[in-house]
């Protein structure tokens, strides 16, 4: 069986460019729907003591948004779209789910909906993981710091479910 031929630099870089594009422009969808709410009705809610102050989760998901980009451009460039669809796949369907999460919960002020989708999103993150670790294990484990963050946004999701 013949291996693909390695991809040129550039086209590497024009490939890890698509990625942080990709995954930036979700950032800045979720920022945007997070900013409808952040400042109004989202300090009414009763939280847990536990709860991060606001300004540390901008700079922990810009961490967790490149750590996605370049575990998704390691996967591809190492089997192509066609050689890793599945795990890509995975990939796109836990970025939509990581989207809706912040549209459900501030947008629409739905925590108990944001609630299911933050479960759906971890499961969708551990099988991307999963995914990417049987092509590239270290793009696995660049997903890690995300599923950990996400377990911690469920608890803390729960909590103000609960606590509301």
């Amino acid at each position: 069986m013949n291996a693909d031929p390695p991809l040129s630099s550039r086209a590497s870089l024009l490939g890890l460019f698509g990625f942080v594009v990709v995954c930036i422009g979700v950032s800045w969808i979720a920022a945007w729907a997070t900013s409808t709410s952040v400042g109004s009705w989202y300090p009414t809610l009763t939280k847990p003591d536990f709860t991060p102050p606001d300004e540390a989760f901008a700079p922990v998901w810009l961490t967790l948004y490149i750590l996605m980009a370049l575990a998704g451009w390691r996967v591809w460039r190492k089997a192509g779209f066609a050689g890793a669809g599945g795990a890509l796949s995975l990939f796109a369907i836990q970025l939509v789910l990581n989207l809706l999460w912040p549209v459900l919960f501030f947008g629409l002020q739905q925590i108990e909906w944001a609630l299911v989708d933050i479960g759906l999103l971890w499961l969708a993150i551990a099988a991307t993981a999963v995914a990417f670790w049987r092509t590239d294990a270290f793009a696995g484990v660049l997903l890690l710091p995300y599923l950990a963050w996400v377990s911690f946004a469920a608890v803390l999701n729960y909590e103000i479910w609960r606590l509301n």
